[in-house]
Order: C-alpha cells, then structure tokens, then sequence
C-alpha cells in the first residue's frame, strides 16, 4: 500500500512521526512522506529529532502569509505531488490548514483519506481559529477516521459518520512523547539545556508558560503577560516562557515581561528542549492542544488558558483546568496550585485520558486490515 503521509506544521510532524517510523517497519506500505513547509523553521529541528527526511518538501511558507494565500497555493501544489504519486491512500493529522487541504486534494483526486487525531470539537467554530472548521471539514472528506479517545468517537457519530469507519486508537502525541524521553535519556541533554537555562534557578518551582494561538492576540495575551507580571511577585517560583516566533506574539510578550523579575523570555525551543523543560516544571499555564496531551504523562497540572477546549477529556479526569485568559483568574488558580498540595496532587497523580503510547501500533494494524476491504 502507497501511503502519502503529509504534514506542514511542528505539531503535525511530532504526531506523525512515530506513525511514519512504524508503517516503515512494515514491507507492507511504501510510505511518501510530503511537507507543505506551513512552518518551514520549526519543522526542520523536529525532523532531524526524529529522523525522517521528507520525500517531498512543498515550500510553501512565506513571511505573514494569510490563510486565504497559503489554501491556494497548496491546493495548486498538493495536487500536482498526488498526480506524481498516486498514493492508496493519503494520511493527514489534526486540524491545520495543511490537514483540510491536504484532505480536500485527495478528495478530488478520488483518494482515500485517513485522518490522525481525528474527531475533536470544541463547538465554537471561533475558537479555535481556524482548526476547529478545519476538524470538521476534514471529517467529511475522511474514508478512515482514527480517534483518540470515546469523546472523539461520540463526536463523529453526532457528525453522522458510520461508526464502521471510526477507531478508537489513543493520540499519537503520547508516542512521541515517550520516544522523546526514552531517547532524551539516552543522550546527554541534561548538560546542554542548563547551559540554555543558565539563569533558572530549579530549586524554585518552575512554572513553564506558552501562549500563542490566533484567539489569543491583542487584548488576551495581554492579561495573560499581566497575570504572569504579578505572579513573578513570588519569591518561590521561576516563570519560564519559550516565545512563540510570531510577531503577534514577540512583541507582545518581551513589551510587557522582558527584564521582569523572575520572568524568563526564552527563544523559541526544539521539541527535545521543551520535553526537557516540561519534564523540570512544576506545573504548566497553557493556551496549546498537545501539551494538554503530553503533560499528564509525566504528572504535570495543567491550567488551560483558553475559553473553551476541544480537550475535554482532561478537564473532565482532572489533570488539567481551563482558566481563560482573565488576569484575576489566572493568578488566583496558579495560586491554589503553588500553595495547596492536596489540590496540586490530585490534579498531578491523575492518568492520561489521551493515550497509552501504542497509537501508531494499532494504525498501522488498522491500514493492513482496511487494504482489500474499505480501500480498492
């Protein structure tokens, strides 16, 4: 079985990679793996990470690029690659713009789609932007839906899909995550990352932060540099904030919190770094869907600094909590966090509801099985 596998953005390719590492396994699947180049920089550290070369590289991104610019060029581009390649099937991941064009393509190209992660909602189409529309216009062009966790299922079946296309499989990240640490743990990293973290004192609790989706520019990022702006007044934690390369957010973030007390502004980090990190934290302020994934894994509290989540799962278990962007709110859950343990524990010895690291496993058994009976 030919399958194209395409991804153009860091979250992409760290969810996709572990399936890519095991459909080559397999004398089963020639896998082609395609890059849009979404985003271009942050993907070339995470490919060299986990070892995949990509078979075809679109080259799409160009500097503030709208959504509306980047649909069409890849459209035009994508389909060209699917005449050269002809693949049995094309597997997408998640929500970005790349996943609904890249499902759109296949479509009119009448080639099965598989799409990882599948099934997620928030049901604000607002928030998030654009990935909750992208979820679910790659639903209706998927033939091969693989979903994470029994809310996801529920999802597509009110979606009207045919519970005979829909798998329960766990999410990828988790995979990764796994095949991150146990190869953090066999190099030597630890050396590295205290020289870039020089100036952060770990016997303090670390509180790791990141914000950047498009929901939260302007006035919610803000109130979120504010919140950390007062928080930073506790002489007994060290805020740690790798900033997004985003200009919406950069200027933002180093205008309010640069030179700020414990408050420190890291550039942008490689997965592997950012494993490390969160491995070192105390507890995590959020506005990203995969942390809320990975973070339970390895027993951090996360506080979810959106209005609403398409991740579900970890709310309802416990091991994470949204909090929004209000400055008032955000200060007064972190606070509950820092100074009440038994708080702080239940929310960490929670179980991951996302995944148990066997993901890609069973997609791969998936795509064996539907060879000869769901695809020609």
């Amino acid at each position: 079985m030919k399958v194209m596998v395409v991804f153009g953005t860091r979250p992409e390719a760290i969810k996709l990679a572990p399936l890519i590492h095991e459909l080559r396994k397999s004398p089963e699947f020639d896998v082609v793996v395609s890059s849009s180049g979404q985003h271009r920089e942050m993907l070339k550290p995470i490919l060299k990470f986990f070892e995949i070369v990509p078979n075809y590289d679109l080259k799409l991104m160009s500097s503030n690029q709208s959504l509306q610019s980047f649909s069409c060029k890849m459209i035009k581009s994508f389909s060209e690659l699917l005449n050269k390649v002809v693949p049995d099937i094309c597997i997408v991941q998640g929500d970005t713009t790349t996943t609904f064009i890249g499902a759109l393509c296949s479509f009119y190209k009448n080639i099965p789609v598989g799409h990882v992660e599948a099934g997620l909602r928030s049901y604000n189409k607002m928030s998030p932007f654009p990935e909750e529309i992208n979820r679910i216009l790659t639903t209706s062009l998927t033939d091969l839906h693989f979903a994470p966790t029994k809310t996801s299922i529920n999802n597509l079946l009110s979606q009207g899909i045919n519970k005979k296309y829909i798998y329960l499989t766990g999410n990828t990240a988790i995979d990764a995550l796994l095949w991150a640490i146990n190869k953090l743990n066999k190099n030597s990293y630890d050396e590295n990352m205290r020289k870039i973290c020089s100036k952060i004192n770990f016997n303090k609790k670390i509180i790791l932060v990141t914000a950047h989706r498009r929901e939260s520019f302007g006035k919610p990022l803000l109130n979120i540099c504010h919140a950390l702006l007062e928080l930073s007044h506790n002489d007994d934690i060290e805020i740690v904030y790798p900033v997004h390369l985003n200009p919406n957010v950069k200027n933002t973030v180093y205008k309010v919190l640069s030179g700020k007390l414990n408050i420190h502004l890291l550039n942008h980090l490689s997965y592997e770094e950012f494993v490390w990190l969160m491995n070192k934290s105390y507890l995590i302020l959020t506005d990203s869907g995969g942390i809320q994934e990975e973070a339970p894994t390895i027993k951090k509290p996360v506080l979810v600094m959106r209005e609403v989540t398409e991740r579900m799962e970890g709310i309802e278990s416990g091991v994470s909590k949204i909090v929004g962007t209000k400055k008032n709110i955000i200060i007064k859950e972190t606070n509950k966090l820092l100074n009440n343990m038994k708080i702080y524990n239940r929310m960490a010895s929670g179980k991951n509801p996302y995944g148990d690291g066997m993901a890609s496993s069973r997609i791969k058994k998936l795509l064996e099985n539907a060879k000869g009976n769901y695809l020609n």
